[in-house]
């Protein structure tokens, strides 16, 4: 979210419309086998035959040559695929630049493998490389495509439904990834791993423009539409990597049934969630069109749990546009020049800007239960109640404390906003300080009349401490294994939970708590929403 133009919501009112360590991943109390954070086993979902499909696939040989080993400078091999996702056995191909004289694509299926966390799938011959041309510019939105020509042509025949990295290997060494999901078409008695390939996309700036900056630096010079017709930047699958990829792994190492998706595809046909026991939405999910936001508030509605495993989820409100090579291939964002948006005054509701601000205001908390409220934090994780069943078996007790497990977003609820759920359970209240205010990140917990439970983890950094501690930890922020016990537990325990039926019934209802937690606390204006300036995480 973090642009300093994007603080638009300055306690303005709201419509009123809705109410660790490598042995903690990889050891051997680590096969899925440990009890429920409910009050048992995840029994008849665990026996079904999409969960023994699932443990045969996690348990198949993998592989450590996913990782990559030499990138070299961008130009030396890059590439992006049609679609960010397909049904198995559908085509794809591959759009690649490189300086070599050749290359090869690998694929990998991101998942547990017996700790080596991807499989092999498949391998293309040698396929001779040439540099492409350069970026087109549509000085109109500032949004940066290519029009190359295809290199590589792909069936997905055999592939088996999940997260996977393309891996470009340039005969001079270099290497880059290519993210694609093989989507589930159909759920019923399985968990959704919702893929956030729209904020993926928001935050790529490769050549020179995102939704954040353009080629100087500036807010002012961004992009109002981004186009997937163009490689992702850096390695070409930091957002998955960081906040998604670890979840990945543990849920697959979990054993519970799963099905996988993207958020624009839930946009376009909610069919998916049809009898799905959860949602998951993974680290950092913040761009939604209204439909996909609509479609997933009434699969709530209907009995499916939600689990929000990030920071600043559902916060901008988008529109997918066709490119030359499909449909939803832009995401358009013009957030503070939402007046420009070409949907204005037409279809206010519309409007690509931030959930919560005009024209039409409607506060992600209503479905997340928690709303954002700044960037940059870095602060404890502070456990309020020890006792709720998603903490079985940490050891965690009130007060208990895990360092810098709050950042660099958070949510917070907002007891004095119409737009927050009731009941609604604070399960942890971290005290920060963000740009000199003092304030809180909540996680939390609700339920609803249909028995859907609703979890906010409350930080960004959740999904990335799942490998704190560990040679995959990446840029954990100081986090340690102890963290990574903690947070691997208690995720354990959400999903197989969560994996039961609706939470309300399966693992217990939440107990308000607000008034409690907030008495001492009065608002201090904090739903001011984001503050401080994008730092491109």
């Amino acid at each position: 979210m973090h642009d300093l133009a994007g603080r638009a919501f300055r306690g303005r009112p709201v419509r009123r419309r809705f109410l660790g360590s490598a042995a903690g991943l990889v050891g051997t109390a680590a096969l899925g086998l440990a009890t429920s954070g409910c009050d048992e086993q995840t029994g008849a979902a665990t026996r079904s035959s999409a969960a023994r499909s699932a443990a045969l696939e996690r348990n198949r040989p993998g592989t450590a040559q996913w990782r990559l080993g030499r990138q070299g400078p961008q130009e030396a091999i890059e590439g992006y695929a049609d679609r960010a996702s397909v049904l198995p056995g559908e085509e794809v191909r591959l759009f690649v630049s490189t300086l070599a004289g050749a290359f090869r694509v690998t694929a990998y299926r991101v998942g547990w493998y017996r700790g080596k966390q991807a499989r092999r799938v498949w391998r293309s011959r040698p396929v001779t490389g040439r540099r492409q041309k350069g970026p087109d510019f549509d000085t109109r939105t500032r949004t940066v495509a290519t029009d190359w020509e295809p290199s590589v042509r792909i069936s997905t025949q055999g592939w088996p439904e999940g997260a996977y990295l393309l891996v470009l290997d340039a005969d001079s060494g270099h290497q880059r990834y290519v993210p694609l999901v093989v989507r589930s078409a159909a759920a019923k008695g399985r968990t959704v791993l919702v893929h956030a390939t729209a904020t993926w996309q928001a935050y790529n700036r490769w050549g020179g423009y995102n939704l954040y900056t353009g080629k100087d630096g500036g807010y002012q010079d961004r992009s109002l539409a981004v186009s997937f017709d163009r490689p992702y930047d850096k390695d070409g699958a930091e957002k998955f990597m960081y906040y998604e990829r670890p979840l990945v792994v543990l849920a697959e190492r979990v054993g519970i049934p799963l099905a996988y998706t993207t958020g624009l595809d839930i946009s376009a046909d909610p069919g998916v969630l049809r009898g799905a026991t959860s949602i998951v939405s993974l680290g950092h999910d913040e761009y939604w069109t209204p439909q996909q936001r609509r479609h997933i508030t009434a699969a709530r509605d209907q009995g499916t749990n939600i689990a929000f495993l990030g920071a600043n989820t559902c916060f901008r409100r988008i529109r997918p546009e066709s490119s030359p090579l499909g449909r939803d291939r832009t995401v358009v964002c013009y957030k503070t020049d939402w007046h420009r948006d070409p949907v204005y005054p037409d279809r206010p509701s519309l409007v690509t800007t931030d959930y919560r601000v005009a024209p039409r205001p409607d506060p992600e908390s209503s479905l997340t239960g928690v709303l954002y409220e700044g960037y940059p934090a870095d602060a404890p994780f502070v456990v309020h109640q020890p006792d709720h069943w998603v903490f079985r078996g940490t050891g965690a007790r009130k007060g208990d404390r895990f360092d810098h497990l709050v950042g660099v977003e958070y949510d917070r609820v907002t007891p004095e906003q119409d737009s927050t759920p009731r009941p609604i359970e604070v399960v942890a209240h971290s005290p920060l300080v963000c740009n000199g205010r003092h304030t809180h990140a909540d996680a939390a917990y609700y339920t609803v009349d249909s028995g859907a439970g609703v979890f906010a983890t409350g930080t960004m950094r959740w999904v990335e401490s799942l490998m704190a501690g560990t040679p995959d930890g990446g840029g954990s922020h100081g986090m340690d294994a102890r963290t990574c016990r903690f947070v691997t537990k208690t995720t354990e325990n959400l999903l197989r939970g969560f994996a039961r039926g609706p939470a309300a019934r399966e693992c217990g209802a939440a107990r308000d708590n607000v008034r409690q937690v907030y008495a001492d606390q009065p608002a201090t204006g904090s739903t001011a929403g984001a503050s401080g300036s994008h730092a491109g995480v």
